[in-house]
């Protein structure tokens, strides 16, 4: 049985507090052994930088970004950051105020102008934010590091210095039709990058587009630049676009979930630039459409007018995807109802007051794992009957008399107010393929207060915790002679706040049993980290 800790506000909330960059990498106290072959960096982003002057981010998505770095070799382990250096940043500290808005914070035009300058530039429409804090990916030989938007920054992961030879910040808008991208792109083994976004087409069609990003190119030349729509997913809306995180993807198969959590481009569009509007108040949500599935085929790309629908519920990540005997097995961590916009995105504003956060968290929904089953081979005549035959899940799938297939899942995972979030798994031998073992942060009432792997045939869990401590995703590395889908470790950065000296340290992990290998401290709080990556 999972235990649940009190998170005191004044422990918790010092990872949502600014810090500064290091001049140089700093040394970490290692304790226990860490494995000889792991030799390489973990690359994570996040918020460092929580208010400019007088003016605060009021979002946890709206902090500047922040790259963190652990270096491992031979046993010894140092410890690096810098701040990015967007056109969001830069321009906030030259100017020494909050100069283009973010997701929760509004930016306002220089008090310095007079009245009629100022009255103008709330008419020059809007300006997107390229504040990369979210992951960081390769595209060729470069890494980018990236947010939801249309904007990726070239980062160099050995001095984590923002890399300006050409220009930084890249417009993706410039090679493809979408007017922003997932921070949660598909990789596959040969570095093909395959990624989701909104788009809008004539008559202000608004759709999704899968897009491809090729591997390395033998003439050396800008893989982005080649970069090509797959295919197009229908909007069940024209006017509101779902807020989209993650999307699935197997060997032949993409799968896109259409959430009812939307975007309302007519608020976003006309009121933006008068009332000071962020992106946090242009969402809505519409719990009468239900969850849409879709899916399209990956090569060539073509989408499966196939309609499958089921009952509200929204999701930030994928677990993953894989075929079977005719049928997409999906596994995501989905929170339900539509209370989802206020106490996810919601919750996470920084300035509210800790005990409200705490009693808006236990008015939440039940987050749950789900598995969801689509069969490829679908008849109308076999109406009422459920279209699910494989042996080992209580999914179904049955179809209606209007020509859609009813969705219901089989629960992988729920808890009392204990979420299953940031999901990993062995994406390098098993993304896009039947699996076992999936590995993520877990949420105490929407606080990361411990690490979990799942079974997800069996349902057996496993957790790695301890009081005061606040972990972050946990990334899986595979051991290099390994014979079992789980021999490798996890790596995530734990925070404890309340400890005088050493109150972070990169946690290794056994990913068989999560007992602990090793653990490397500095003597620096770390603030909190979304996502990242391993580089060997």
């Amino acid at each position: 049985m999972v235990s649940r800790l009190e998170h005191p506000a004044g422990g918790y909330k010092k990872i949502f507090e600014t810090c500064e960059e290091l001049a140089e990498p700093i040394s970490a106290q290692v304790s226990g052994k860490i494995p000889a072959w792991l030799t390489g960096s973990l690359l994570r982003l996040g918020p460092g930088l929580f208010e400019v002057g007088d003016e605060p981010f009021y979002h946890l998505f709206d902090g500047q970004a922040l790259m963190h770095k652990f270096d491992l070799k031979d046993g010894h382990v140092t410890y690096y950051r810098r701040f990015i250096r967007t056109d969001a940043y830069v321009r906030a500290m030259t100017e020494k105020r909050i100069v283009i808005t973010e997701f929760g914070t509004a930016a306002y035009p220089d008090p310095c102008k007079n009245i009629f300058s100022r009255f103008f530039t709330y008419f020059q429409g809007i300006e997107v934010t390229d504040n990369c804090l979210v992951n960081v990916y390769p595209i060729g030989e470069d890494f980018y590091a990236c947010t939801e938007t249309n904007y990726i920054t070239k980062v160099d992961p050995d001095t984590l210095e923002t890399i300006k030879k050409v220009q930084k910040k890249v417009d993706l808008c410039n090679y493809l039709s979408v007017n922003g991208l997932t921070a949660h792109p598909h990789i596959e083994q040969d570095g093909t990058v395959y990624n989701i976004g909104n788009c809008f087409g004539k008559n202000m069609s608004l759709a999704y587009n899968i897009v491809k990003i090729p591997p390395e190119q033998e003439d050396k030349s800008n893989p982005i630049e080649r970069s090509t729509v797959v295919v197009q997913f229908p909007s069940s809306e024209r006017f509101k676009p779902s807020y989209i995180h993650s999307f699935g993807m197997t060997e032949n198969y993409f799968v896109f979930v259409e959430p009812p959590v939307k975007i309302n481009l007519l608020k976003f569009l006309t009121s933006w630039s008068i009332r000071g509007t962020n992106y946090m108040d242009c969402f809505e949500s519409n719990d009468r459409m239900g969850t849409w599935f879709h899916l399209a085929t990956k090569n060539p790309g073509e989408y499966i007018d196939h309609k499958f629908r089921t009952s509200a519920f929204n999701v930030f990540h994928h677990i993953n995807c894989y075929e079977d005997q005719g049928f997409i097995v999906v596994d995501l961590c989905t929170w339900k109802g539509h209370e989802f916009v206020y106490n996810y995105l919601y919750l996470a504003n920084l300035r509210q007051n800790w005990e409200e956060v705490k009693k808006a968290a236990m008015r939440a929904p039940q987050p749950e794992v789900r598995r969801y089953v689509l069969p490829l081979d679908i008849h109308r005549e076999e109406q009422g009957k459920n279209l699910v035959s494989l042996p080992y899940t209580t999914a179904t799938a049955v179809m209606c008399s209007d020509g859609t297939v009813w969705l219901e899942p089989e629960v992988l995972f729920s808890g009392p107010r204990q979420a299953f979030e940031f999901p990993q798994i062995n994406y390098s031998k098993y993304c896009g393929k039947n699996y076992t073992f999936a590995y993520g942060l877990g949420l105490n009432h929407f606080v990361p207060d411990r690490i979990c792997k799942l079974n997800v045939k069996s349902k057996e869990t496993w957790i790695w915790q301890e009081p005061d401590a606040y972990p972050s995703e946990p990334l899986f590395v595979q051991s290099p002679d390994a014979k079992d889908e789980d021999d490798g470790v996890l790596l995530s950065i734990v925070i404890k706040p309340g400890v005088a000296q050493r109150p972070a340290f990169l946690l290794i992990l056994n990913a068989t049993d999560l007992t602990e290998i090793a653990r490397a401290e500095v003597d620096v709080i770390i603030p909190v980290t979304f996502h990242g990556m391993y580089k060997p």
